[in-house]
Protein backbone atom coordinates (compact mmCIF):
# COMPACT_ATOMS: atom_id res chain seq x y z
CA UNK A 1 0.00 0.00 0.00
CA UNK A 2 0.94 3.52 -0.60
CA UNK A 3 1.07 5.15 1.92
CA UNK A 4 1.48 8.61 1.05
CA UNK A 5 -1.63 7.81 -1.21
CA UNK A 6 -4.20 6.88 1.60
CA UNK A 7 -2.79 9.05 4.43
CA UNK A 8 -3.80 13.05 4.49
CA UNK A 9 -1.28 15.44 4.54
CA UNK A 10 -3.32 17.57 7.18
CA UNK A 11 -5.58 16.41 8.84
CA UNK A 12 -8.38 18.72 11.23
CA UNK A 13 -10.88 16.93 13.05
CA UNK A 14 -13.87 18.80 14.89
CA UNK A 15 -11.45 21.75 15.26
CA UNK A 16 -12.71 24.53 17.58
CA UNK A 17 -11.32 28.32 18.19
CA UNK A 18 -12.63 30.23 21.20
CA UNK A 19 -11.33 34.00 21.97
CA UNK A 20 -11.76 34.39 25.53
CA UNK A 21 -11.80 37.87 27.40
CA UNK A 22 -12.90 38.72 30.56
CA UNK A 23 -16.03 40.46 29.35
CA UNK A 24 -17.22 37.46 26.22
CA UNK A 25 -16.50 34.43 24.51
CA UNK A 26 -16.15 34.54 20.74
CA UNK A 27 -17.12 31.14 19.06
CA UNK A 28 -14.69 31.55 15.91
CA UNK A 29 -14.77 27.88 15.07
CA UNK A 30 -16.98 25.39 15.72
CA UNK A 31 -16.05 21.79 14.81
CA UNK A 32 -14.27 22.49 11.39
CA UNK A 33 -13.08 18.95 10.00
CA UNK A 34 -11.51 18.23 6.58
CA UNK A 35 -8.49 16.43 4.80
CA UNK A 36 -5.62 17.49 2.68
CA UNK A 37 -4.11 15.36 0.55
CA UNK A 38 -0.78 15.62 -1.22
CA UNK A 39 -0.88 17.33 -4.17
CA UNK A 40 -4.07 18.54 -3.58
CA UNK A 41 -5.80 22.04 -3.46
CA UNK A 42 -8.83 22.79 -1.19
CA UNK A 43 -10.34 25.97 -0.85
CA UNK A 44 -12.37 27.57 2.11
CA UNK A 45 -14.73 29.76 0.88
CA UNK A 46 -17.33 31.72 2.73
CA UNK A 47 -18.06 35.41 3.93
CA UNK A 48 -15.99 37.71 6.11
CA UNK A 49 -16.31 36.75 9.78
CA UNK A 50 -17.00 33.08 8.87
CA UNK A 51 -14.15 31.82 10.32
CA UNK A 52 -12.01 31.02 7.54
CA UNK A 53 -8.60 32.85 8.49
CA UNK A 54 -8.94 31.62 11.57
CA UNK A 55 -8.99 28.29 10.21
CA UNK A 56 -6.02 28.28 8.66
CA UNK A 57 -4.19 30.07 11.30
CA UNK A 58 -4.65 27.31 13.62
CA UNK A 59 -2.98 25.01 11.14
CA UNK A 60 0.43 27.24 12.21
CA UNK A 61 -1.14 28.15 15.90
CA UNK A 62 -0.44 31.67 14.94
CA UNK A 63 -3.13 33.22 16.82
CA UNK A 64 -3.09 35.44 20.32
CA UNK A 65 -2.14 33.84 23.52
CA UNK A 66 -6.21 34.23 24.41
CA UNK A 67 -7.37 31.86 21.95
CA UNK A 68 -8.34 28.37 22.89
CA UNK A 69 -7.98 25.81 20.57
CA UNK A 70 -9.77 22.01 20.55
CA UNK A 71 -9.81 18.99 18.57
CA UNK A 72 -6.85 17.64 16.43
CA UNK A 73 -4.93 19.68 13.37
CA UNK A 74 -2.27 16.81 12.40
CA UNK A 75 0.08 18.09 9.39
CA UNK A 76 2.35 15.36 8.12
CA UNK A 77 1.57 13.08 11.07
CA UNK A 78 2.72 15.78 13.30
CA UNK A 79 0.41 16.61 16.58
CA UNK A 80 0.26 20.51 15.84
CA UNK A 81 -1.65 21.07 18.93
CA UNK A 82 0.37 19.46 21.21
CA UNK A 83 3.68 21.21 19.61
CA UNK A 84 5.60 23.88 21.83
CA UNK A 85 8.98 25.57 21.30
CA UNK A 86 11.42 24.24 18.79
CA UNK A 87 9.19 21.71 16.92
CA UNK A 88 6.61 24.41 16.45
CA UNK A 89 9.06 27.04 15.18
CA UNK A 90 10.29 23.90 12.49
CA UNK A 91 6.92 23.04 11.45
CA UNK A 92 6.42 27.10 10.02
CA UNK A 93 8.08 27.93 7.45
CA UNK A 94 9.21 24.13 6.93
CA UNK A 95 6.58 21.74 7.06
CA UNK A 96 3.96 24.14 6.68
CA UNK A 97 4.05 27.80 5.33
CA UNK A 98 1.73 30.31 4.47
CA UNK A 99 1.03 33.27 1.82
CA UNK A 100 -0.59 36.11 3.59
CA UNK A 101 -3.23 38.42 2.53
CA UNK A 102 -1.63 41.87 2.30
CA UNK A 103 1.86 41.49 2.15
CA UNK A 104 3.02 45.22 2.48
CA UNK A 105 1.94 44.52 5.98
CA UNK A 106 3.46 40.77 5.96
CA UNK A 107 6.96 41.97 4.81
CA UNK A 108 9.42 44.11 6.94
CA UNK A 109 9.65 47.79 5.30
CA UNK A 110 13.67 48.29 6.67
CA UNK A 111 15.09 44.46 5.03
CA UNK A 112 15.50 44.40 1.44
CA UNK A 113 13.40 41.55 -0.08
CA UNK A 114 16.77 39.47 -0.65
CA UNK A 115 17.16 39.89 3.16
CA UNK A 116 14.12 38.61 4.30
CA UNK A 117 13.81 35.47 1.63
CA UNK A 118 17.44 35.09 2.79
CA UNK A 119 16.72 34.73 6.76
CA UNK A 120 13.76 32.44 6.23
CA UNK A 121 16.69 30.10 4.43
CA UNK A 122 19.17 30.71 6.93
CA UNK A 123 16.76 30.28 9.82
CA UNK A 124 15.64 26.16 8.36
CA UNK A 125 18.98 25.59 6.94
CA UNK A 126 21.43 26.95 8.58
CA UNK A 127 23.69 28.04 5.31
CA UNK A 128 26.04 30.70 5.28
CA UNK A 129 24.74 34.94 3.74
CA UNK A 130 25.89 33.95 0.29
CA UNK A 131 23.89 30.50 -0.03
CA UNK A 132 20.90 32.05 1.11
CA UNK A 133 21.68 34.79 -1.07
CA UNK A 134 21.60 32.82 -4.38
CA UNK A 135 18.91 30.38 -3.05
CA UNK A 136 16.72 34.04 -2.63
CA UNK A 137 17.36 34.80 -6.17
CA UNK A 138 16.32 31.37 -7.66
CA UNK A 139 13.18 31.71 -5.50
CA UNK A 140 12.87 35.04 -7.29
CA UNK A 141 13.15 33.39 -10.71
CA UNK A 142 10.84 30.44 -9.64
CA UNK A 143 8.12 33.11 -9.46
CA UNK A 144 8.68 34.85 -12.16
CA UNK A 145 9.74 38.48 -10.52
CA UNK A 146 11.71 40.29 -13.87
CA UNK A 147 14.84 41.15 -12.74
CA UNK A 148 14.85 39.11 -10.08
CA UNK A 149 18.96 40.04 -9.35
CA UNK A 150 17.80 43.67 -9.16
CA UNK A 151 14.68 43.05 -6.97
CA UNK A 152 17.06 41.21 -4.13
CA UNK A 153 17.76 44.94 -2.94
CA UNK A 154 14.56 46.58 -3.28
CA UNK A 155 12.56 47.37 -0.28
CA UNK A 156 8.85 46.50 -0.43
CA UNK A 157 7.73 49.88 -0.91
CA UNK A 158 9.80 50.01 -4.33
CA UNK A 159 7.56 47.15 -5.39
CA UNK A 160 3.93 47.08 -7.03
CA UNK A 161 1.61 44.71 -5.07
CA UNK A 162 1.91 41.98 -7.57
CA UNK A 163 5.23 41.63 -7.26
CA UNK A 164 5.02 41.76 -3.65
CA UNK A 165 2.93 38.82 -3.25
CA UNK A 166 5.36 37.08 -5.56
CA UNK A 167 8.10 38.04 -2.81
CA UNK A 168 5.52 36.45 -0.38
CA UNK A 169 5.42 33.07 -2.29
CA UNK A 170 8.92 32.68 -3.01
CA UNK A 171 9.92 33.49 0.83
CA UNK A 172 7.00 31.08 1.51
CA UNK A 173 8.98 28.15 -0.67
CA UNK A 174 11.53 28.81 0.85
CA UNK A 175 12.29 25.96 2.70
CA UNK A 176 10.18 23.65 0.13
CA UNK A 177 7.09 23.44 2.80
CA UNK A 178 4.86 20.32 1.98
CA UNK A 179 1.68 22.03 3.15
CA UNK A 180 1.07 26.06 1.56
CA UNK A 181 -1.26 27.69 3.10
CA UNK A 182 -2.60 30.65 1.16
CA UNK A 183 -5.15 33.62 3.13
CA UNK A 184 -6.92 35.38 0.61
CA UNK A 185 -3.73 36.21 -1.35
CA UNK A 186 -5.22 38.17 -4.29
CA UNK A 187 -7.67 40.17 -2.63
CA UNK A 188 -5.72 43.35 -2.39
CA UNK A 189 -4.54 42.99 -6.43
CA UNK A 190 -6.37 43.85 -9.49
CA UNK A 191 -7.90 41.59 -11.90
CA UNK A 192 -4.77 41.02 -13.81
CA UNK A 193 -2.59 40.51 -11.48
CA UNK A 194 -5.06 38.41 -9.74
CA UNK A 195 -5.14 35.75 -12.48
CA UNK A 196 -1.43 35.87 -12.96
CA UNK A 197 -0.73 34.89 -9.15
CA UNK A 198 -3.24 32.32 -9.60
CA UNK A 199 -1.79 30.85 -12.51
CA UNK A 200 1.56 31.09 -10.65
CA UNK A 201 0.22 29.28 -7.36
CA UNK A 202 -1.25 26.65 -9.32
CA UNK A 203 1.47 25.97 -11.72
CA UNK A 204 3.81 26.11 -8.64
CA UNK A 205 1.86 23.65 -6.12
CA UNK A 206 1.46 21.59 -9.53
CA UNK A 207 5.51 21.22 -10.34
CA UNK A 208 6.34 21.00 -6.68
CA UNK A 209 3.79 18.32 -5.50
CA UNK A 210 2.60 20.68 -2.72
CA UNK A 211 -0.86 20.53 -0.98
CA UNK A 212 -2.59 23.76 -0.98
CA UNK A 213 -5.42 25.21 1.30
CA UNK A 214 -7.11 28.32 -0.17
CA UNK A 215 -8.95 30.48 1.40
CA UNK A 216 -11.42 33.25 -0.31
CA UNK A 217 -14.40 34.64 -0.49
CA UNK A 218 -14.60 34.79 -4.50
CA UNK A 219 -16.49 32.31 -5.98
CA UNK A 220 -14.16 32.55 -9.13
CA UNK A 221 -11.08 32.09 -7.81
CA UNK A 222 -12.45 29.12 -6.10
CA UNK A 223 -13.39 27.69 -9.40
CA UNK A 224 -10.15 28.68 -10.84
CA UNK A 225 -7.64 27.23 -8.17
CA UNK A 226 -9.78 24.22 -6.16
CA UNK A 227 -9.65 20.69 -6.56
CA UNK A 228 -12.23 20.82 -3.26
CA UNK A 229 -13.95 23.23 -1.95
CA UNK A 230 -15.03 23.76 1.85
CA UNK A 231 -17.83 26.48 2.27
CA UNK A 232 -18.24 27.74 5.83
CA UNK A 233 -20.69 29.59 7.84
CA UNK A 234 -20.39 30.99 11.30
CA UNK A 235 -17.46 28.89 11.95
CA UNK A 236 -19.00 25.68 10.62
CA UNK A 237 -18.24 23.68 7.06
CA UNK A 238 -21.72 23.42 5.90
CA UNK A 239 -21.19 21.80 2.31
CA UNK A 240 -17.81 20.05 0.86
CA UNK A 241 -17.29 18.64 -1.87
CA UNK A 242 -15.60 18.37 -5.31
CA UNK A 243 -15.40 22.06 -6.31
CA UNK A 244 -16.95 21.93 -9.53
CA UNK A 245 -19.97 19.12 -8.38
CA UNK A 246 -20.81 22.21 -5.54
CA UNK A 247 -20.77 25.17 -8.18
CA UNK A 248 -22.78 23.36 -10.27
CA UNK A 249 -24.89 21.83 -8.17
CA UNK A 250 -25.03 23.20 -4.65
CA UNK A 251 -26.49 20.90 -1.94
CA UNK A 252 -26.68 24.21 0.95
CA UNK A 253 -29.03 27.17 0.44
CA UNK A 254 -26.11 28.98 1.87
CA UNK A 255 -23.56 27.79 -1.10
CA UNK A 256 -27.14 28.25 -3.02
CA UNK A 257 -27.44 32.10 -1.78
CA UNK A 258 -23.66 33.14 -2.50
CA UNK A 259 -23.60 31.40 -6.13
CA UNK A 260 -27.02 33.43 -6.82
CA UNK A 261 -25.49 36.98 -5.20
CA UNK A 262 -22.89 36.84 -7.99
CA UNK A 263 -23.12 38.58 -11.10
CA UNK A 264 -21.52 35.90 -12.85
CA UNK A 265 -23.15 34.79 -16.58
CA UNK A 266 -25.59 37.27 -15.48
CA UNK A 267 -27.67 39.59 -18.44
CA UNK A 268 -26.91 43.09 -18.29
CA UNK A 269 -29.72 44.80 -16.06
CA UNK A 270 -30.37 41.54 -14.33
CA UNK A 271 -30.58 42.14 -10.60
CA UNK A 272 -28.24 40.03 -8.48
CA UNK A 273 -30.45 38.26 -5.66
CA UNK A 274 -28.32 38.73 -2.23
CA UNK A 275 -28.50 36.95 0.62
CA UNK A 276 -30.73 38.62 3.41
CA UNK A 277 -29.88 39.47 6.90
CA UNK A 278 -26.51 39.25 8.53
CA UNK A 279 -23.94 36.64 9.51
CA UNK A 280 -24.42 35.75 13.40
CA UNK A 281 -23.37 37.42 16.39
CA UNK A 282 -20.38 34.66 17.23
CA UNK A 283 -20.76 35.68 20.73
CA UNK A 284 -24.82 34.46 20.80
CA UNK A 285 -24.60 31.74 18.15
CA UNK A 286 -28.68 30.56 17.85
CA UNK A 287 -29.56 27.45 19.23
CA UNK A 288 -30.73 25.65 15.66
CA UNK A 289 -29.06 26.14 12.53
CA UNK A 290 -26.95 29.43 12.05
CA UNK A 291 -28.37 30.36 8.63
CA UNK A 292 -31.83 29.34 9.30
CA UNK A 293 -32.51 33.53 9.66
CA UNK A 294 -31.50 34.42 6.62
CA UNK A 295 -32.57 30.95 4.92
CA UNK A 296 -35.91 30.97 2.65
CA UNK A 297 -36.28 27.76 3.71
CA UNK A 298 -36.40 27.54 7.17
CA UNK A 299 -38.83 25.42 9.10
CA UNK A 300 -39.38 24.72 12.51
CA UNK A 301 -37.05 21.90 13.03
CA UNK A 302 -34.13 24.51 11.34
CA UNK A 303 -34.63 26.01 14.62
CA UNK A 304 -34.06 23.27 17.52
CA UNK A 305 -30.68 21.82 16.88
CA UNK A 306 -27.78 22.43 14.65
CA UNK A 307 -28.12 20.08 11.27
CA UNK A 308 -25.94 16.72 11.61
CA UNK A 309 -24.02 16.36 8.24
CA UNK A 310 -25.50 14.40 5.37
CA UNK A 311 -24.18 12.77 2.13
CA UNK A 312 -26.25 13.53 -0.85
CA UNK A 313 -23.22 11.63 -2.77
CA UNK A 314 -20.46 9.40 -1.05
CA UNK A 315 -17.91 12.54 -1.65
CA UNK A 316 -20.19 15.34 -0.59
CA UNK A 317 -21.40 16.34 3.00
CA UNK A 318 -23.70 19.37 3.50
CA UNK A 319 -25.01 20.49 6.78
CA UNK A 320 -29.21 20.93 5.62
CA UNK A 321 -32.33 18.87 7.13
CA UNK A 322 -33.60 19.14 3.14
CA UNK A 323 -30.50 17.14 2.25
CA UNK A 324 -31.16 13.95 1.13
CA UNK A 325 -30.06 10.98 -0.86
CA UNK A 326 -31.02 11.97 -4.14
CA UNK A 327 -30.62 15.27 -3.49
CA UNK A 328 -28.50 15.92 -6.57
CA UNK A 329 -30.06 13.87 -8.90
CA UNK A 330 -32.82 16.86 -9.06
CA UNK A 331 -32.45 18.34 -12.82
CA UNK A 332 -33.83 22.07 -11.35
CA UNK A 333 -30.16 23.24 -9.93
CA UNK A 334 -30.27 24.72 -6.11
CA UNK A 335 -29.16 28.41 -7.27
CA UNK A 336 -31.88 28.33 -9.27
CA UNK A 337 -34.65 27.06 -6.74
CA UNK A 338 -33.07 29.42 -4.07
CA UNK A 339 -34.20 32.35 -5.94
CA UNK A 340 -37.59 31.23 -6.58
CA UNK A 341 -38.49 30.58 -3.37
CA UNK A 342 -36.87 33.71 -1.75
CA UNK A 343 -39.40 35.58 -4.18
CA UNK A 344 -42.17 33.73 -3.19
CA UNK A 345 -41.16 33.87 0.37
CA UNK A 346 -40.98 37.50 0.10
Amino acid sequence: MDVGITTPLAAVEDLTVRFVTRDTTVHAVNGVSFAVQPGEVLCILGESGSGKSVTLRALMRLLPRHAQLGGAVRVGGQDVLAMRGRALRALRGGLVSMVFQEPMTALDPVYTIGQQIGETVRQHTGCDRGTARAKALELLELVRVPSAAQRLDAYPHELSGGLRQRAMIAMALSCGPRLLLADEPTTALDATVQIQVLILLRRLQRDLGMGMIFVTHDLGVAAEIADRIAVMYAGRVVESGPVADVLRAPAHPYTAGLLASTVHERSRGEPVTAIPGSPPDMRRLPAGCAFAPRCAHCQSACMIGDPPPRHPAPDRMARCLRVADDALKSSLPWSMSYETERRDHS
